[in-house]
């Protein structure tokens, strides 16, 4: 059943939204302002877009010929600076809805083809192998021809990718390809893509060499290794584990990474929580002493074999806990620090700011990718005495819904 309404807003996922009599419906692809033709789907409150009978002066001609089908991109549509204008909102949004009223600083933008990592499917066929991204709320591939938010030292490799998926695929069904831009070249990680044995491994190790592709590893297991994938943090190399997190976009981890080194400048000694490979730490300790904590083994190995082979830095100490689990408590950090950085996972770390917020940490630096969890944290902080300084929204998810951002506490000093 098709019919003619009008979009009002639009919402944090980007899908313009009518109000109807019904309720709110959500319109994928639609502007504000504009009467669009819709066509109901099974799903109650959603809608298909069919046309566009009005067109908003702010919708734009996307660049990418597979924005609508592929569910990498959601806003391509938008003009740029009503684009960012969206994406900050939901920034302010979010930290309203906490009774957080702090100025949020304007976006920082980072350029299209310049996300260095992404988490492709592919997918073997009889009329061959399908690599790319998932439609929108979808199991579908879309066969990926072009990318206009990748790094091109990717999207040029992507025949190269297709026909390596094709010699590792031992199974009819979607696996994972998550392929990283390093300094020695693509790292490509397969999951659940079978075992690989045989002639079939030598083939995709022959393969491997021959293209100059860095590594690769299937579930974990590295395959070949023709040269040790490193990033380079603040001119250190620090070997990535396979599959290893790395900031998604060069430009934003930079802009992050000036945010909180100038905030935690004077601070002697520095906890990093959700340390990850270095992205902070290895930068803090050209001038304080630092303490990384993460969970994962394999990326704080990295980060410590970074900092040993690196010179002109300060004491790095690494710990391997799982913080979600067993947070550093008020007491351990009163004992030793006077700064603190946290990059958590979208869940943020709800359990970890309520020890923060009781600890007398003077500088604190919070770094996220989600704005719900952020406002939450950031809450817990202002809460227990913290002054909520500057909150800065980075652009690294460009004409996605995600949003990195960067907010800067300090706590007085307690009056003697």
């Amino acid at each position: 059943m098709s019919s003619i309404v009008t979009i009002a807003r639009l919402g944090a996922q980007g899908d313009g939204i009518a109000d109807t009599p019904k309720g709110p419906l959500f319109v994928p692809f639609a502007l504000p302002g504009e009467r669009v033709n819709v066509s109901m789907q099974a799903v109650e409150k959603k809608a298909d877009l069919v046309a566009v009978l009005d067109p908003s002066p702010e919708r734009v001609e996307p660049p990418c010929r597979h924005f609508g089908e592929c569910g990498g991109c959601a806003m391509q549509h938008l003009e740029d600076a009503a684009y960012r204008d969206w994406k900050r909102a939901r920034l302010l949004d979010a930290l309203r809805a906490k009774d957080i009223d702090v100025p949020v600083e304007d976006i920082v933008s980072c350029a299209p083809y310049s996300r260095r990592r992404a988490a492709l499917t592919a997918r073997t066929t009889e009329k061959g192998v399908l690599l790319g991204f998932n439609a929108a709320l979808s199991h579908r591939i879309v066969d990926m021809e072009e990318c206009h938010v990748l790094l091109p030292a990717i999207v040029e490799k992507l025949d190269l990718l297709r026909e390596l998926a094709g010699l590792i695929a031992l199974t009819s069904k979607p696996f994972r390809l998550a392929v990283t831009h390093t300094a020695s070249g693509l790292d490509v990680a397969a999951d659940e893509s079978g075992k690989l044995e045989g002639k079939r491994r030598q083939a995709a190790v022959d393969f491997a060499i021959a293209n100059g592709i860095a590594r690769l590893s299937v579930d974990g297991e590295i395959i070949v290794e023709p040269r040790k994938p490193v990033f380079m943090i603040d001119d250190i190399a620090v070997p990535a584990p396979p599959g290893a997190f790395i900031q998604a976009v060069e430009e934003a981890e930079l802009a992050m990474a000036s945010l909180v080194t100038t905030h935690l400048a004077k601070a002697k000694r520095v906890a990093d929580l959700f340390a990850g490979v270095g992205t902070f730490a290895l930068r803090l300790a050209r001038s304080s002493e630092v303490h990384a904590v993460e969970g994962d083994a394999a990326a704080l190995a990295s980060l410590d074999r970074g900092f040993r082979f690196a010179t002109g830095l300060k004491k790095v100490t690494t710990e391997k806990r799982d913080l979600f689990i067993r947070p550093v408590t008020y007491k351990e950090l009163d004992a030793t620090f006077d700064g603190l950085v946290f990059d958590p996972p979208r869940a943020g770390a709800e359990d970890q700011a309520k020890q923060i917020a009781r600890s007398q940490v003077r500088l604190v630096a919070a770094v996220s990718c989600n704005p719900l969890t952020l406002a939450r944290d950031l809450r817990i902080l202002i809460d227990g005495g913290f002054n909520l300084k500057r909150v800065v929204p980075i652009d690294q998810f460009v004409w996605s819904p995600h949003l990195e951002a960067v907010a800067l506490l300090e706590k007085p000093k307690k009056r003697r």
